[in-house]
């Protein structure tokens, strides 16, 4: 069933668990992680960033993303994520994804503040939902998650959502983008005192490579949604060498893709906390 993110976000906040926001690129990741939701009776929101557009143009991805969530039969949320122009998510909005991210983070506040309002209005308009971005998710090989006063503070995030109306709001504690290069030091007292400064769900991005403990901390401290995507690339590419030792041919290899992709999106659902929610 097609949902947004006020769907099943704020239930999520109420009752302390998380839901995976999984980015796909194929319908093999596509089936494996609606199937795997299916499986454990959890919410779901499916998406696609933009620097994942050469992959997986959004006029092609669309019709297919949009079908398969209509079809299922626990919520699906499709999702824009990191929308970075607004005409991208104006795209999205009009091809009938049911939310976006637009993430203004890495320009000017007062551009990103007013952009993104816009974007609200409009999206609510269509029955659509927004996430924005304020502070700054780093990227794990240049290591500026560590940088400390790129974080968001309490300040930053209670403006941000007074003057926007955003959806969900992701913060940025610690994360990164792709794969770390060492752990990563969450500031999780930064977290709590942002979810008690404001209502709006809290999401997580740059969540792949976190321990099971991070995960379970940040869920318990405010965080909603998870975003996730190296970790279904790395169970893909596992699931590849493992076809190529065995000599499996290529609908093998796909199968053997769709299992391993779909294992590790079950994971990530059983931690969050989200199992059995529908």
């Amino acid at each position: 069933m097609l949902a947004n993110l006020n769907d099943i976000l704020p239930r999520a906040a109420k009752e302390h668990y998380g839901v995976g926001l999984f980015n796909t690129i194929d319908t093999d990741m596509l089936e494996a992680a609606i199937s795997a939701a299916e499986e454990l009776r959890s919410p779901i929101i499916i998406g696609t960033a933009e620097v994942l557009l050469p992959y997986g143009e959004l006029k092609l991805i669309a019709p297919s993303v949009i079908a398969a969530a209509r079809r299922a039969s626990v919520p699906v949320v499709v999702h824009y994520d990191h929308g970075l122009t607004f005409e991208r998510c104006m795209e999205a909005l009009k091809l009938g994804f049911t939310s976006v991210m637009f993430d203004g983070s890495a320009g000017d506040s007062a551009n990103n503040t007013a952009a993104t309002r816009e974007i609200v209005k409009i999206a609510h308009a269509m029955g659509a939902t927004v996430e924005g971005e304020i502070g700054h998710v780093g990227e794990a090989a240049s290591g500026d998650n560590e940088t400390n006063d790129r974080y968001t503070t309490v300040k930053e995030a209670t403006d941000f959502v007074n003057a926007t109306g955003v959806d969900a709001l992701a913060v940025a504690i610690g994360t990164a983008h792709g794969a770390y290069k060492a752990k990563p030091r969450l500031d999780i007292e930064r977290l709590k005192e942002i979810h008690a400064a404001i209502p709006t769900p809290l999401v997580l991005h740059g969540g792949s490579g976190l321990s099971d403990d991070d995960f379970r901390n940040t869920v318990r401290e405010g965080i909603s949604k998870v975003n996730i995507f190296t970790d279904l690339c790395i169970a893909g590419a596992n699931a590849m060498k493992d076809a190529e030792n065995a000599g499996a041919d290529y609908l093998k290899t796909r199968e053997m893709r769709v299992k391993y992709i779909n294992a590790a999106v079950k994971q990530k659902i059983k931690l969050f906390g989200s199992v059995g929610k529908y």
